[in-house]
C-alpha cells in the first residue's frame, strides 16, 4: 500500500489526510504468476495498480490467437474501463505474467477522490486524456507503422519489459509474428553494431 500512497501523494496531489479517507476503499491482492484477475465475459469491478510484478490485458480471437492490448508493470494501472465504468461484460482477460502485488480500487474510489480533492480531479482528467492519446497513437502505429517503428515505440513505452516478457508476447502486442520481431531485432542489432 505504501507504493500506491506514494504514487497518489506525488502524482495526484492527494494529502496524507485525504489518502487516509480514501484508503478505506482500497484492497490489496497478491496475484500468482498465471492467475487471472479478469476473464472475458465477466464484469470488471476494479482497476489494478501494480506495486510489484507484471500484468497484461489481452483478447483471444475466434482462431484462438492472443492479442495483447496492454502490459502493466510497477506503478502502472490496468483495467477494462468500458466494463468497469459501463457495467458491461469485459472483452479482455487480465492475468499475471509474474507474481504480482497490486492495489485494487473501484469507480467509487475514483468518485470519492474526485469529490474530496480538486488536485486529484485535475490529475485524473489528465490521466484519462493521456490514456486516450496513447490509444490513438497505438491505433495509428498498428495501421500505418512498420514493424521496426512499432518495436522502437514499444521500447520507449516499456523500456524494462524486453527482458521480462517472452518475445512472442511482444510480437502479439505489436501485431506481428514472432519471426518478424526476430528479423527486426536482428536488423537493429546489426545496424547498431556497424556504427
Amino acid at each position: 500500500m505504501d507504493t500506491f500512497k506514494k504514487y497518489m501523494l506525488t502524482n495526484a496531489g492527494i494529502t496524507d489526510k485525504e489518502f487516509d479517507v480514501l484508503s478505506e476503499k482500497l484492497l490489496h491482492k497478491n496475484i500468482e504468476k498465471g492467475e487471472f484477475v479478469l476473464n472475458q465475459g465477466d464484469v470488471c469491478h476494479h482497476s489494478f495498480f501494480v506495486n510489484s510484478g507484471l500484468l497484461r490485458a489481452y483478447t483471444i480471437d475466434e482462431s484462438g490467437k492472443e492479442h495483447i492490448i496492454q502490459f502493466a508493470s510497477e506503478n502502472w494501472i490496468i483495467s477494462d474501463r468500458s466494463s468497469a465504468f459501463f457495467n458491461e461484460p469485459s472483452e479482455l482477460y487480465i492475468d499475471a505474467i509474474e507474481d504480482t502485488s497490486a492495489v485494487l480500487f473501484d469507480t467509487d474510489f475514483i468518485s470519492l477522490a474526485n469529490e474530496i480533492s480538486t488536485t486529484f480531479r485535475k490529475y485524473n482528467e489528465k490521466l484519462l486524456q493521456n490514456h486516450i492519446r496513447q490509444q490513438q497513437k497505438r491505433i495509428n502505429l498498428l495501421i500505418s507503422a512498420t514493424a521496426e517503428q512499432r518495436y522502437l515505440n514499444f521500447i520507449q513505452l516499456y523500456p524494462d519489459l524486453t527482458l521480462r516478457v517472452p518475445q512472442w508476447m511482444i510480437a502479439s502486442y505489436l501485431g506481428i509474428t514472432p519471426e518478424s520481431l526476430s528479423r527486426v531485432r536482428k536488423e537493429l542489432s546489426n545496424r547498431n553494431f556497424q556504427k
